[in-house]
Formats: C-alpha cells, structure tokens, sequence
C-alpha cells in the first residue's frame, strides 16, 4: 500500500512501537537464557567433571621407592615424560579381538613433551624387546635377565613397566597412561569414526579381521581396533612387530587430527561423548587421576603443530637365526642415542628418526593432504617403518615375528595398510 492510500491514524492515537517492543523483548530473552544456560552449564560441568573422574583409575607409584633416575634437563619450563600402555588381558566382552591369549600389553610409548611445549616424541617400544626385567611389587615379582619387554606389565602391571623402562633407559617418567582397548573403540565411535589411508583391504584370516581401503577409509571402532591389532597381514615378510606399531602410529596420528579438528570440538556432544569414553578407559598414576590434571597438560599442547608430533619406532634389530632368542629384537646403539637426548630434552636429529618416524600430519600419498602441499623432509618421517629383509622359515615364531638372515640392505618393504 502507498503512503498517498494508507489510512490516517485518529488524531490522539498512539503511536504504533510494536517493532521496537518486540526487538527488546527478544534481547531480554536471549540474555535470561543465556544467564540460565550459563547457571545450567556450570553446575553441569561441575557433575560431569566429578562423573569424569570416577571413571579415571588411579595407581600409586610410591612401589617405586627413591632410588629412581634424576632429571638431567635443568633449563627453564619442565619436560615430562608419559609412558602409554594398551591393555591387552583380553579380559572382558571383546577383548579378544586378534585371538591371542594371555595377558600384557603389546603396546608400549613413551611419549616426551619437551619443556617449551615445541615438539613431542612418541617412541613406540616393540613388544619383541628382550631386556633385564627388575623385581616388582615389592619383591613379589623375581628380576629376570633377557626377557621380553611386555612380560612386565603381565606379571607386575604398569608400575612395573614403569620400572623397567627407568632401569633400561635412566629415563625418568613422570606419569603413566594405560588406555584398555574396548575403551579405545569407544573414543573412536565417539567422534563419528576416524578418516585413516588404507591403500588396500587389509585382511587378517588367521584372526577374521577385515578393515576396508580407502583414501581415507573412515573407521568405525570395531574397525580401528582390527587395523592397530592386526599382525598376520600380508607376506611373511611383513607380519612382524614393527609393522603393527608403524599402523598403531599411523592411527593414532588419524585420531589426534580428528580430535584437534574444528569438526569435533566444535560439538558439544562429540567432546562429551569423546571425554567420558576416553576416561572411562584410563589407568593413570594417582597424580594424573582427574581431568583437571590431564586437561593442564592438553592445553600445553595447543600450540604444538602437526608436524611436531613424531612418532617414533625404538631403533631395534633381530637377534641372529641361531640364536636362542630368534624372532626377537634387541636395541641398537641408535636406540641408546634416542633415549639420552630424550633425557636431555633434545631435539632427536633426522639421522635417527629417518626410516624410523611419523608426523601427525596426513601422509604425503593420502587425499587428506591439501594439494601443492609438500611432504615433510627434515626428519625423514614419511619414509615408510622399516622392515627387515627376510629369509622365511617353515614355521613362524610365537609372536609371529620373522627373523632377518642379515641386515636391511635394499629399500624398507612397505608396510601392509598404511600408505606412504
């Protein structure tokens, strides 16, 4: 309707402020909400905080006594040092996943945030290490010389790795995290899956895994399980210890880049959902039990990019074929270098990491890197794991490790279901 036909209003009326009052009175809504919100949200995360915390167990390491090794970084801030463990007891609904008995964890990393909170190293120990095992549990558990690395935590628990790994490496180590694996496919599921390159179907019949390809292929939990358990995958070449760690890293690498992405923790519900499956895994030291202590630590780390986080494969090689100890590996020189400039907090040079690590970055041949993006190539880290040259035998060892008749000497085989 024009001005010229629009009716007059009756002399005295008032004038109309409809608009107005509405605009105010919406104003005046969303602030009482957002007071209300705020009052809901607080006591809430206080409930949550507390029902996060009881899902957290905590594990005194005063067994360890005083005579530990001392802390020889002395510049400022302070490094820490946090040994992961993955419970695999196969204790519990679906914990038998990979069909092996018995008890330990086949998966070991420590993981050393250096004291400017600039870079990370996670260094993934195998399973297969023959090491000197101290007496644990107070003296209920007997040291024991050339035993296996993960025999440890079967017979003393975490606290005992612990142990060992200081007695090994006169690393100090401030906490420790052992995450059950049921626990783990939870996180997995609570963030909607997690995007992983899988440049083929990786199939495991002797265990009835299946995980699908696929740049990326986008894991459910059950799936993420299968990819970082499964061992016999691929020629006989490639069913050993270093395999698996090199897809445990590549996995976990996946996952704090989905965790860190905007996609999550923009979510209410996937950060929920994500912290109570996460805590309600979680085996710590009583002074990391709360998520407060743990949330400290993830803020430190906000600033570290991508390409600092490396993980890293302990140096290792096979003990010769006629050796009591076939199938297994012992630590090289390498390995002692890594250990030393971790307990200095150095930065580890690429000659050792060449071969050995990974970035948390997407790898170089997956769709999830930006094109025009270039690979990282200071450290070497997207050179695949390396494994071992083989002559095969008629039977494979326990841990289905096979043993080398001499070193490497040609470019490392790749590494079934992680791409390059």
């Amino acid at each position: 309707m024009s001005d010229e036909s629009r009716p007059e209003a009756p002399v005295g009326a008032p004038k109309r402020k409809g608009k107005v009052a509405r605009k105010h009175t919406v104003g005046r809504v969303i602030l009482v909400s957002a007071l209300v919100l705020a009052l809901i949200t607080g006591l809430g995360t206080i409930y949550f905080v507390r029902h996060l915390n009881g899902n957290i167990e905590g594990v005194s390491l005063d067994a360890l006594g005083g005579d530990r090794p001392e802390k020889v970084y002395r510049g400022n801030g302070e490094p820490l040092n946090i040994l992961v463990m993955g419970d695999d007891t196969r204790e519990g609904a679906g914990n038998a996943i990979d069909g092996e008995g018995g008890g330990g964890s086949d998966t070991t990393i420590l993981v050393h945030l250096s004291a400017d909170r600039e870079r990370a190293y996670a260094v993934s120990i195998p399973r297969d290490s023959i090491v000197d095992r101290p007496e644990c549990n107070d003296g209920e558990s007997a040291a024991a010389t050339e035993v296996m690395w993960n025999a440890a935590y079967g017979i003393g628990g975490p606290v005992c790795t612990v142990d060992q790994l200081e007695t090994e490496t006169d690393v100090f180590v401030d906490h420790f995290v052992v995450v059950d694996f049921n626990g783990f496919g939870d996180m997995v599921d609570a963030v909607g899956g997690v995007p992983v390159c899988v440049p083929e179907d990786l199939v495991d019949r002797k265990h009835g895994i299946f995980v699908p390809a696929g740049d990326p292929s986008v894991l459910t939990g059950d799936e993420a399980l299968d990819y970082v358990r499964a061992r016999s995958v691929g020629e006989l070449a490639q069913r050993n210890d270093i395999s698996r760690i090199r897809r445990q890293q590549t996995f976990i690498a996946a996952l704090v880049r989905k965790v860190k992405s905007a996609g999550t923790l923009t979510r209410l519900d996937k950060v929920v959902g994500f912290l109570d499956a996460a805590t309600k895994s979680l085996t710590t030291d009583t002074e990391l039990d709360s998520v407060t202590r743990i949330g400290k630590i993830a803020m430190q780390l906000q600033s570290i990019g991508l390409d600092k986080v490396q993980f890293v494969t302990l140096p290792t090689e096979y003990y010769p074929t006629d050796s009591e100890f076939s199938g297994r590996v012992f630590w090289t020189e390498q390995a002692t270098e890594i250990w030393e400039l971790i307990n200095e907090d150095k930065e580890i040079p690429a000659r050792l990491l060449s071969g050995n690590a990974v970035t948390a970055e997407p790898p170089s041949t997956s769709s999830e890197t930006p094109a025009g993006t270039a690979a990282p190539t200071e450290s070497g880290t997207e050179t695949p794991s390396a494994t071992p040259t083989y002559t095969p035998t008629e039977t494979a060892s326990p841990s289905e490790t096979a043993t080398p008749s001499a070193p490497a000497t040609t470019e490392p085989e790749p590494v079934p279901g992680v791409c390059a």
